[in-house]
């Protein structure tokens, strides 16, 4: 027995090793972590294995400066968002954002199910929160271009640049359609036509990939770690609040918010967009964040939209005013109305807290928790992020690249309007000779690069000045442009005696809008900044001049228009003021047409193309073209 005993010993701790290994494979395989199983499978397995914390912690984003790995841990947190102007370090390179997103990223994939985070950015005019990338034009620019193709272009290059810092996620585009320039977002609308904007829903594909020939409506897509997932904002109607002020209320029946502010998310979502943004607005009265018949029975069940519905920053707390008044309602009402992911972003407690109490007393249905959390999944495992959550620093090249700032650059010379071209016809000024003894630029915005971009970069305000990031003003394109015999002299403001005694052939004077962003853009005069005016007439007053508006939406120039002998619209160009004078000096010619209505008075608005009462300045499709030397030179093509 002796010898049986001990020859068995062995063979059953050795049956009992392989059915532990058995048991621990078998514990290890999880069909949510195997990428060949469908996505709905996986979702499915994922779903059925969450307890409530783990659920709710997807559905909330926090932000950078909060989320330590810890806190990842701790409560399950399934995304994290960078705020304007949100950095790991001042001037942060690529590799630092790519150690500060992994390092976060590893907190959340060290809980038991390890579900990736999402980290999400601003991203509205290429990365613009990043220190060396390349700053594209604003839309309202972008929109006068009403080139798709190119638009797809852009949102190529700022996917990989969002890349290159380890961000798989960005908040654009903003489809607005924006009714009233007085509105502090105006800048970020394409255009008032939404034709325009259903156009320009063509960065969407550039941003995420184009959708596989059979792929459903409706289903979000992201194809791959080269693209980023997009999110199409702000739903609905924020660009048509009453006289233009943000975040308040537009009154319009429902034809004309399906007709006007409701078209280009039906592109989107033909275009797989990953997320959609709800818009602090309300509609006739009723807060965006808190309407469940256009939330959940227009986008989601109409629409058939597939991916999650985001809120906007504390958007949930502005449903009552004063906001956070009553913030176990705003829960409520914020993620009944069928929001899936809360950009909380500090106070994270207090909504985890809120929410679960709801759900554990049937405030909230288990099932609106589920639908939330299987669309959040969706979104990440369709661009792979459970199979690849870390970044690396392969792309870091991309920031700026030489190739992105000449797309840039593009977008710059299509993106400008001629609105005036010579005092008398058959006497234009443009194109500027390149070869002239002394010229005069003149103005606030001509070097400045800080307003040249805009709010929405470096901060989220924007800021003044050349520090903020790398690029070329106006006045170093001007000056690397001319004849190397043509003096260029730079005098911000000068005054008329200077200017009549100098002898300058002409002058370039560049004026416009300080950079703003949101509420603080809301402008009821929608004027010039100071000292511009007084630059105008200075300088116009006594030498042949081109006076170059930068600005992020039409502004009050009639008073000025006869003083003039050459006007540009530039809008807010970005970082490649190289691109202004390729035009201004004629190596390429300007083909921009409006894409906004330029008013004459202030109280001529809200006024929009196909109005009964249009009386423009210069009319919605205006814009003076000229010919360029070197589009017509086949050696530059």
């Amino acid at each position: 027995v002796n010898v049986m005993g001990r020859f068995l010993v062995p063979i059953i701790t050795g049956f009992l090793l392989i059915c532990c290994l058995a048991a621990i494979t078998e514990a290890e395989y999880a069909k949510y972590r195997d990428p060949k199983q469908p996505v709905s499978v996986r979702i499915k397995d994922l779903l059925s294995r969450m307890t409530l914390a783990e659920k709710i912690g997807q559905m909330t984003q926090i932000e950078r400066s909060v989320a330590t790995p810890d806190v990842m841990k701790k409560y399950f947190i399934g995304s994290v968002l960078s705020g304007g102007g949100s950095v790991p370090a001042p001037k942060a390179s690529p590799e630092t954002w790519v150690n500060a997103v992994n390092e976060i990223q590893k907190g959340a994939l060290s809980t038991r199910l390890g579900i990736p985070m999402i980290y999400g950015i601003d991203a509205v005019h290429g990365h613009n929160n990043v220190y060396n990338a390349t700053i594209f034009p604003h839309n309202v620019g972008l929109g006068v271009t009403r080139d798709p193709a190119l638009i797809k272009k852009i949102g190529d290059a700022t996917a990989l640049e969002v890349r290159a810092t380890g961000i798989p996620y960005a908040f654009a585009p903003c489809i607005a359609a924006c009714r009233d320039p007085r509105w502090g977002r105006c800048y970020e609308s394409y255009s008032e036509d939404h034709r325009i904007v259903q156009m320009m829903t063509e960065i969407i594909p550039g941003l995420q990939g184009d959708l596989p020939a059979s792929f459903p409506k409706g289903i979000p897509f992201v194809a791959g770690k080269n693209k980023v997932a997009a999110c199409a904002k702000h739903f609905v109607g924020d660009g048509g609040t009453t006289n233009g002020i943000n975040e308040n209320n537009t009154v319009i029946d429902f034809n004309g918010l399906i007709s006007i502010h409701m078209p280009a998310y039906l592109d989107a979502i033909r275009k797989g967009v990953a997320t959609v943004m709800v818009s602090y607005s309300s509609w006739n009265g009723k807060k965006m964040h808190a309407n469940r018949d256009l939330v959940t029975g227009f986008l989601k069940n109409k629409l058939r939209f597939r991916g999650f519905v985001i809120s906007d920053w504390e958007g949930i707390d502005r449903i009552t005013s004063p906001p956070h008044a009553n913030y176990s309602y705003s829960v409520q009402a914020g993620v009944t109305a069928g929001i899936d992911m809360v950009m909380v972003p500090y106070n994270f407690n207090e909504f985890l807290d809120d929410l679960t109490y709801q759900v554990q007393n049937n405030i909230i249905p288990m099932s609106r928790i589920d639908d939330a959390v299987r669309r959040i999944l969706r979104v990440k495992f369709v661009m792979g992020l459970f199979d690849k959550p870390l970044a690396d620093n392969s792309l870091a090249n991309q920031v700026g690249s030489p190739e992105h700032r000449e797309l840039a650059r593009e977008a710059v010379r299509k993106s400008l309007v001629l609105l005036k071209n010579g005092k008398s016809m058959g006497k234009p000024l443009i194109p500027l000779p390149k070869k002239a003894q002394k010229i005069l630029v003149a103005g606030s915005h001509a070097d400045n690069l800080g307003s040249q971009c805009g709010g929405w970069t470096i901060t989220w305000q924007g800021l003044n000045g050349n520090d903020l990031t790398i690029g070329t003003t106006i006045l170093d394109a001007v000056k690397s442009t001319v004849h190397p015999d043509t003096q260029v002299v730079y005098n911000e403001n000068p005054d008329p005696n200077f200017v009549k005694s100098s002898n300058f052939a002409y002058a370039i004077v560049v004026v416009g809008e300080p950079p703003y962003a949101e509420t603080f853009g809301d402008s009821s005069n929608l004027t010039i900044s100071e000292p511009g005016p007084s630059t105008i007439s200075n300088v116009c007053a006594s030498v042949k001049c081109v006076v170059v508006v930068v600005s992020g939406r039409p502004v009050v120039i009639e008073p000025y228009v006869s003083k003039i002998d050459a006007l540009v619209a530039a809008w807010l160009p970005g970082t490649e003021g190289q691109g202004v004078a390729d035009l201004l000096f004629g190596d390429y010619g300007f083909t921009g047409k409006l894409a906004r209505t330029w008013f004459r008075r202030v109280d001529q608005l809200p006024m929009n193309v196909g109005d009964p009462h249009y009386d423009p300045l210069y009319p919605f499709g205006f814009g003076l073209t000229t010919k360029g030397t070197k589009e017509s030179d086949p050696t530059f093509s």
